[in-house]
């Protein structure tokens, strides 16, 4: 039995106990494939039946694939990374807009630039093999060595690839929130693969009650091990983390998706988990992949230096299955004690 103690990461929501509070509106639930994972959503859109909120988030989902996929070979992100096409359209520019800033704020140890290293170690699709030569990647990775100018992507070099799986998400979850509240909806939350955004009050008339998983190595459940729960209602919440995305190299060493964009290899620190509160998915996506990049120290200096971040940082403990957890005092309020 693992030792739960404090700690989460992952999303979903949490049943509760409704003490004789009565809905004030009408609520639909709809839950379908989105973006190689699963999506849930669930909104009070008065007069909006539930087979077009499903057609509605079918729509997102094929606008945000055609777009940002790196699995799509058609999408225009592949496009532009197979150097077909330089043109970019308006979720490729405010996504890179935005990754660029946080990529600044932590002096590019956040960086959508590293699909080649990526790929190189066996992750985004791609099968693992023997180590790879990081070095001849290196010069095709730098945040800083592509721009948009007049609505194309400028690169310092025509190899250089991006991947917007940190942050696309997210993003994709903001659009489905948007299109939300386009259908009239004042309360709703919207939940992909783990990664949410909540407003107003849910079916139960009050906040929406999120919880998050233990980060326990192929934690692949849905909810089963959960010792926090995070009260939002207004906002979003996205949790990453190396516990899912790992595999063992022929020397045994463990190797996770995170990759420092400076040395080219593998990020593995204490740090577990990062779960970020903040206004949008897309911002709490790529800020939750940053503490990863980051590593223990680093990502507890980094809100040391920004006290406005509300984060929950799980480190692992001194014995093995033994965890600690990190609550910062701007995210501490919003924890359900």
């Amino acid at each position: 039995m693992r030792k739960l103690g404090a700690v989460i990461c992952g999303a979903m929501m949490v049943a509760g106990l409704v003490w004789g509070c009565a809905p004030r509106h009408e609520y639909v639930s709809v839950s379908r494939e989105m973006l190689g994972t699963t999506m849930h959503l669930t909104a009070d859109v008065e007069g909006v039946t539930q087979q077009e909120v499903f057609r509605m988030a079918g729509e997102v989902d094929a606008e945000a694939k055609a777009s940002m996929s790196i699995f799509d070979p058609t999408s225009l992100l592949s496009r532009i990374n197979a150097n077909r096409t330089d043109s970019v359209d308006a979720h490729i520019a405010f996504n890179l807009r935005l990754a660029d800033s946080v990529s600044r704020l932590c002096e590019g140890r956040y960086d959508v630039t590293v699909k080649p290293l990526v790929e190189a170690w066996g992750f985004a699709g791609k099968e693992h093999g023997r180590r790879p030569n990081v070095d001849s990647l290196l010069q095709f990775v730098g945040y800083d060595k592509v721009k948009i100018e007049n609505g194309r992507l400028v690169k310092a070099d025509e190899r250089m690839q991006l991947d917007f799986n940190s942050i696309a998400k997210g993003y994709t979850v903001d659009m489905l929130a948007h299109r939300l509240e386009e259908l009239g909806a004042k309360n709703y939350m919207v939940e992909i693969g783990g990664e949410v955004v909540c407003k107003g009050l849910s079916p139960k008339n009050r906040e929406w009650r999120i919880g998050v998983e233990t980060p326990f190595d192929g934690n692949m459940t849905e909810g089963d091990y959960l010792t926090r729960v995070v009260q939002i209602n207004e906002g979003a919440l996205a949790t990453s983390g190396n516990y899912r995305r790992f595999y063992l190299d022929a020397d045994g060493r463990k190797v996770a998706h995170t990759i420092d964009p400076r040395t080219g290899c593998s990020v593995l620190s204490r740090l577990l988990s990062a779960t970020v509160v903040a206004p949008t998915c897309a911002e709490a996506d790529a800020f939750g992949t940053m503490f990863m990049a980051l590593g223990a120290d680093d990502a507890m200096a980094f809100v040391e230096k920004h006290p406005h971040m509300k984060v929950l940082f799980i480190f692992a403990g001194e014995k093995e299955d033994d965890y600690e957890v990190y609550i910062s005092p701007a995210m501490q309020p919003l924890i359900l004690e």
